[in-house]
């Protein structure tokens, strides 16, 4: 099975320290032996202190720098051996700054200068490959120079990424702020024009209903309008409290009624001249909240579509409990109106919305010259 990504990334993050230990370890060695690099004349157990010393210091290297250093000057000095050099280089470009990279160059100088004077004195290969002019320039630029240029490449290229990573979180973050913002308006200029047009339509309305209440002489007149007095004043505070929501700047919610009103919706439908009655079955259970919200607004929207459209017809309320959700119906008969208040049919396509949220379905269609509105809520969506 192939390894992601990530656990590839982690499995060299832990054992690269290590790895790369042992391989300047086993190349100073190979360089006191003579494979690549000029033989020494020193006793074995010195030259195996040495690279194992060289190994640990490259292993440490991400907490302490100066073992590093201090073992490619001495493993220089008096192996000519170069490894641990050529890493100690590549640190110094990626670590250090300013100061710091100018007195390591200038350790790297002194360094090399005594590796020169060494040299001279012990004669023979050693003099050749490291008291030369040629020779010594030549390791300056491939042993030093070009790993202290790639580590300072790649500390400009972190340096980059950081920051452009830094610049594309704080545009994310001014962008969100400037979407919460056009929201906070937008939400504030609806609430404006709702207050403006919507709360004075209504007000107005209470104010003439009241009037005809106390003049009117007829008590059907004086019900009715006591009826849109008090309907009136009940739409004012649901719009108050629309209104104080959409004013608010962080998420809120508005206070919603659940199963435990539906008696009183239904008696209010009841008083502006429904028809309407109410039929439960099965045991009722203990639903949750949102459940008996949404089935609440369900049964609103249906009658608010009977008033609308079929005021004079019989219509039933029926709940029905099973045992994995509540079912909803409400239907009413034939209607012998010809003329019906205007809608846009945005209700019922908003309470397919709600209800499809709970993992639910609505059904809303014609049946035997009346009309049906039939919603299934399962508890799982509601959980």
């Amino acid at each position: 099975m192939a390894s992601s990504p990530a656990a590839v990334r982690r499995a060299v993050q832990r054992y690269a320290p290590l790895l790369l230990a042992v391989t300047v370890a086993a190349a100073v060695w190979a360089s006191a032996a003579g494979d690549i690099g000029v033989r020494s004349p020193l006793p074995g157990a010195v030259v195996l202190v040495l690279a194992v010393s060289s190994g640990w210091a490259t292993a440490t290297v991400r907490t302490r720098r100066w073992p590093l250093f201090l073992a490619a000057a001495v493993g220089w000095l008096v192996l000519a051996a170069a490894a641990a050099g050529v890493v100690a280089s590549y640190q110094a470009g990626l670590r250090l700054r300013g100061r710091r990279l100018a007195g390591y160059l200038a350790g790297v100088a002194v360094v090399l200068a005594g590796g020169v004077l060494v040299g001279l004195a012990v004669g023979g290969p050693r003099r050749i490959t490291t008291a030369t002019t040629g020779n010594v320039l030549l390791l300056a630029a491939c042993l030093v120079g070009l790993p202290l240029v790639f580590g300072l490449w790649v500390r400009a290229r972190r340096d980059t990424l950081a920051a452009l990573r830094d610049r594309a979180e704080r545009l994310e973050r001014e962008r969100e702020a400037h979407a919460d913002r056009v929201r906070a308006e937008e939400r504030t200029r609806i609430a404006r024009e709702m207050h403006d047009v919507v709360a004075h339509r209504v007000s107005l309305m209470v104010v003439h209903a009241g009037a005809l209440e106390v003049t009117a002489a007829d008590s059907a007149t004086v019900e009715a309008a006591a009826l849109i007095r008090a309907t009136g004043r009940q739409a004012l505070t649901d719009l108050r409290e629309v209104l104080g929501v959409l004013r608010q700047a962080g998420p809120a919610v508005v206070p919603e009624r659940g199963l435990d009103a539906l008696d009183e919706l239904i008696e209010e439908s009841r008083t502006a001249g429904l028809r309407v009655s109410r039929q439960d079955e099965g045991v009722p259970p203990a639903l949750p909240a949102t459940l008996g919200r949404t089935a609440y607004r369900v049964v609103r929207e249906a009658l608010t579509n009977v008033r609308k459209h079929a005021a004079d017809a019989e219509t039933v309320v029926c709940l029905r409990y099973l045992p994995d959700g509540l079912e909803v119906v409400v239907r009413n008969g034939p209607s012998d109106r010809r003329s019906a208040l205007p809608g846009a049919g945005q209700g019922l396509l908003g309470l397919r919305e709600r209800v499809e949220l709970l993992g639910g379905r609505l059904e809303a269609t014609a049946v035997d010259g009346g009309f049906l509105v039939r919603a299934l809520l399962p508890l799982a969506g509601a959980a």
